[in-house]
This record gives structure tokens, sequence and C-alpha cells, in this order.
């Protein structure tokens, strides 16, 4: 009889890393805004600091990291992570003045997030898998959206009913609870163990079936291989204009909604209508990453897809056309569902899994270099102009620029030696 894979109960981990990490700092800042805006007197501007912050903050680190996740594995990582992030998220229901907002969100909370989050688990779920690689990217990806579905209204509920000092506390306890034992699940990579990618047998080595990943191993490149080659800059830019959607809308969706004339219930609800068709999508989208073998075209589909939703859900709010506002949200959630596996699966088919780690650590500083402008960004925009439709115009049209070049780009190829 044969065991379980191991690769499967990382997928479980990798889930709850993400719901955690991806919520605490996008799904859950928004009901945040207006009521701790409110009380301490901030600005708009000036609550979206930390995100900018915590971008350069997620960039060193997982520039740093990312080849001792190659080397060492996830685990010493993420219960690194998981004891930073109680912390930090304990930290901000004391919080009083605005440089405490800024070091703990932007600074200790981002730390955290980062040490457990998106590069760390998927650079290991990459290793363990090839042949269903976007599957199983996919469902742990559900982990992100899932935080929308229930992080999201349970914040709004506690500040709703409590404070929002309480609802940092809430969401303190309920990290220490789901991560800390996924972090003690985690490993390096199947070889370690006696086992193959995607769970193959000895028998599945003897017909031949194990060859994608070796291949896929043989034919990774280095850090310092995949930084000269042009494939590597034009990848970072792709998916920076892919995913500044991501960071922009979970940031500004409850603003947006209730500026509208809408109520801070139906707000919160959108970010739930978006994260519900996303998280069930995500698995079709992975079935069809494997099976297809099309990555860069469905990449293509899935940010087309998102562009069109802004451009929806802006003209449905300036006509406050609550159906067709509805509409949108769940049309980005469609499109947002496919963001992460494809971004995963092309980077490794583009460089190989041997040294994911490395490569996708040198890619976080200029991706988020150029990213993290997009939230600040838009938050200034409604400062000056009193509206957020301009910028999620620019969004979209910007997640349209990258369907183009993600068809455009060549893989890189290994020098000769």
């Amino acid at each position: 009889m044969r065991h379980i894979y191991y690769g499967y109960w990382l997928i479980l981990g990798a889930f709850f890393a993400e719901f955690i990490s991806a919520g605490v700092q996008n799904y859950v800042i928004g009901p945040f805004m207006i009521p701790m805006t409110t009380e301490l007197e901030w600005t708009r501007a000036e609550f979206t600091i930390p995100r900018t912050i915590g971008g350069f903050v997620t960039a060193i680190t997982g520039f740093t990291i990312g080849a001792y996740v190659d080397k060492w594995g996830p685990k010493g990582f993420m219960l690194a992570g998981t004891l930073i992030l109680t912390l930090a998220l304990y930290l901000l229901s004391t919080i009083t003045e605005l440089w405490h907002w800024i070091l703990i969100n932007g600074v200790i909370l981002t730390l955290g997030a980062a040490l457990i989050g998106n590069l760390v688990v998927n650079v290991t779920l990459i290793k363990w898998f090839v042949d269903y690689r976007g599957r199983a990217v996919a469902l742990a990806a559900m982990g992100v959206s899932f935080a929308g579905v229930l992080l999201t209204p349970i914040t709004a509920w506690a500040i709703d009913i409590y404070s929002w000092r309480f609802a940092w506390q809430l969401l303190s306890l309920i990290t220490l609870v789901l991560v800390l034992p996924a972090a003690f699940s985690m490993r390096r990579a199947p070889e370690d163990y006696g086992q193959r990618p995607d769970g193959r047998s000895l028998e599945d080595y003897e017909k031949g079936l194990t060859q994608n990943a070796i291949d896929d191993f043989n034919q990774s490149l280095t850090r310092r291989e995949a930084m000269t080659s042009a494939t590597f800059y034009w990848l970072v830019l792709t998916f920076t204009l892919f995913t500044i959607t991501i960071h922009v809308m979970l940031l500004q969706t409850v603003p947006l909604m209730t500026d509208a004339g809408y109520d801070r219930t139906t707000a919160a609800l959108m970010v739930t209508v978006i994260s519900v068709p996303a998280m069930l999508a995500k698995p079709i989208w992975g079935w069809l990453i494997d099976g297809l073998s099309q990555p860069r075209l469905l990449a293509a589909l899935s940010a087309t897809t998102t562009a069109c939703a802004l451009f929806i859900i802006v003209y449905a709010a300036h006509a406050g056309v609550l159906d067709l506002i509805v509409a949108g949200f769940f049309l980005l959630g469609l499109g947002w569902g496919g963001m992460i596996p494809l971004q995963e699966v092309i980077w490794a088919s583009f460089f190989g899994r041997r040294h994911m780690g490395a490569v996708r650590g040198a890619a976080m500083p200029f991706m988020i270099a150029l990213g993290s402008i997009a939230p600040i960004a838009t938050s200034h925009y409604y400062d000056v102009v009193g509206n957020y439709n301009g910028a999620i115009v620019a969004v979209g049209i910007a997640n349209l620029i990258s369907a183009a070049m993600i068809l455009w780009i060549k893989p890189a190829r290994r020098s000769a030696t």
C-alpha cells in the first residue's frame, strides 16, 4: 500500500500560511482604514505608508533568504515568522502615534509575513511538484482568497462589535493557532526523504514518467545566470503590472464602496465577492495550467479578465448600479484566481526548481520597488482628486499591458558550459 505523498501535507500547511500572510497584510486592511484614520486623525495616504514601506521590507527579506530556503528549507524561517507576526499583530492594538503604525505594520508585521508567505511556501511546493505544479500551487493559493472569504468579515465584525484594537488582538491569536502547526510540518525537498517530485514511484521512474522532473532540475538556472538574462527583467516588469491590482483593490475596496454611498457591511462584502470566485477558480486554473501546458496564454487571459473587471467596477460605482458592481467584483475574482499559480509556474518553467528560492528572491526587490508605489499613489490620487476612478483605470491598463508582454517574452536559455 502506497503512503500518502508528503507533498500533499505541504499544500495544506502552505494554505494556512498564505491565508494568514496575505490576510493580515492585505485583506484586513480595508476595514481598519476608516475607524483608525478617524480616531487617530490620519489621512488615507498616511494610513497607506506601511504598505509601501512593507513592500521594500518584503523585497529585502526575500532577497536575503531566497537562497537559504533552497539550502535549508522553510521550517526555521516559518517558525520565526510566526512568532514575529503574532507579536506585531498584538502590538498594533496598542498604537497611539503614526510612527507606531509605520514601524509595527510596515516593518515588523511585514517581516513576519514574508517569512511565512508566498516566497517561502511556493518555492517549497515548486520543489515537491513538477507535473502537478499548477494544481499544487493553486490549491495552496486558495488560502489567499479564503482570507477574503473569512478573515475580512471576521475583522469587520470585530471592529464594529468591539473595536479596532480588539480586532488586531484577535488576529494575533488566530495567527499563532493556525500557522505554528503549519510551520512545523514544512520540509525542504522530496529527495531529502527518499521521495520523488509529484509522489512518483520507482515504477514511474522506470517508465520514464519522471523525466520532466529530471529535466526541470538539470536545466535549472542559478541566480547569477537568471539575472544576466533579459527574460528575468521582462518577467519582473510583467508580473509587477500583473499583480498591483491586488495591492490596490484590497486596500481601497472598502473606502471605494463607502465613498459611493454604501454601508461598511456592503463594502466589506465586496471583498468576499472577489474572494469566493478567486478561491473556487484556483483549482480550475491549476488544472488548466497542468493540462494545457500553456501558462503564458492563460496568464494573458487572467490579466485581461482583471482589467475588464476594473473598468466595470469604476463605471458601476460612478453610476451607482450595485448589481453591476457585484458583477465587476465577481469577474475580478475570476481573474485573480489565476494570478498566483500562473506566476509561480511561469517562473519555474523559465528557470527550473533547483535554485528557485534564489531566483525568486532576486526578483522581489525589483518587483516590489515598482509595485509598492501603486497603493500610496492611489491614496494620494484620492486625497488630491477626491475619487479613485482615474487611478483604478490606470491599474486596469497596466494589466492589459502585462497581458501583451507575457505572450511576447522568450524563455531564458542556459549558457553552454
